[in-house]
């Protein structure tokens, strides 16, 4: 391929796969599974983004500056929502944020987009390397892996890993310099307009934004910077690199 460009950078969550179910379908599947009790699955879904919030803004990044992590932060999530939804009793809770913590591992849980694959394959036949920026926990190589795009990278570089999260462009600086190359020859790839078409921008990395929606908020977005399907992608990257 002509050009600067040799390395790509993917978000991942919403991006190439995204999870099956709704968070309250999961949670009270597991309930049932394991207490044998009905939850509303739409009572479960806010009681989880109202946990969800509160954790993200009293321990933001899996509260990794608080000595958190992932599994601890998820766990307190899980706990916080069955609690929201009356359940009172801790060994329950504790059973129950286990289990959804390592059942978010399973490739049952996610579904990869239908576009997802075949441009992995497709930019690796162009001779890109590629690896990924994502505000995930360390779970994410085992999804990856059980998904089957984990072959794909020759990195992975999580928000918990990097101890930062996007949108600082400062996990996009680690990501620089596990490509030992500068920014002007490396494009990124994301759904969110601040997390990672802003920020990835902001160190003159090639971002694009993914909106399978159309979403009308992103008009002012340059439209040779706009993807609607990731298919459109590695014509794209030859387009804006020869």
């Amino acid at each position: 391929m002509r050009g600067p460009l040799r390395w790509v950078l993917w978000d991942v969550k919403d991006t190439l796969l995204k999870v099956r179910r709704t968070v309250g379908e999961q949670y009270c599947q597991e309930a049932k599974r394991t207490a044998g009790f009905s939850l509303n699955p739409t009572e479960a879904e806010a009681a989880f983004h109202q946990v969800f919030c509160q954790y993200s803004k009293l321990y933001p990044n899996y509260g990794m500056a608080k000595g958190l992590g992932g599994q601890a932060w998820w766990m307190g999530v899980v706990r916080g929502t069955f609690s929201q939804c009356g359940v009172q009793d801790a060994t329950l809770l504790d059973t129950l944020a286990h289990n959804l913590y390592h059942g978010f591992c399973s490739p049952d849980n996610w579904e990869v987009f239908p576009d997802s694959a075949k441009t992995l394959e497709s930019l690796s036949s162009l001779g890109l390397k590629q690896g990924v920026v994502s505000n995930f926990d360390k779970r994410l190589e085992v999804i990856l892996r059980g998904c089957g795009l984990l072959s794909h990278f020759s990195f992975l570089l999580t928000s918990e890993e990097a101890g930062i999260a996007k949108p600082d462009p400062a996990i996009f600086q680690q990501a620089l310099e596990k490509c030992g190359l500068p920014a002007t020859s490396v494009a990124h790839i994301g759904d969110n307009y601040d997390n990672d078409y802003m920020a990835s921008r902001s160190l003159g990395i090639h971002g694009y934004l993914l909106d399978r929606h159309g979403r009308d908020t992103h008009r002012h977005v340059p439209l040779t910077h706009l993807l609607k399907t990731l298919e459109e992608l590695p014509a794209r990257l030859q387009e804006n690199m020869d």
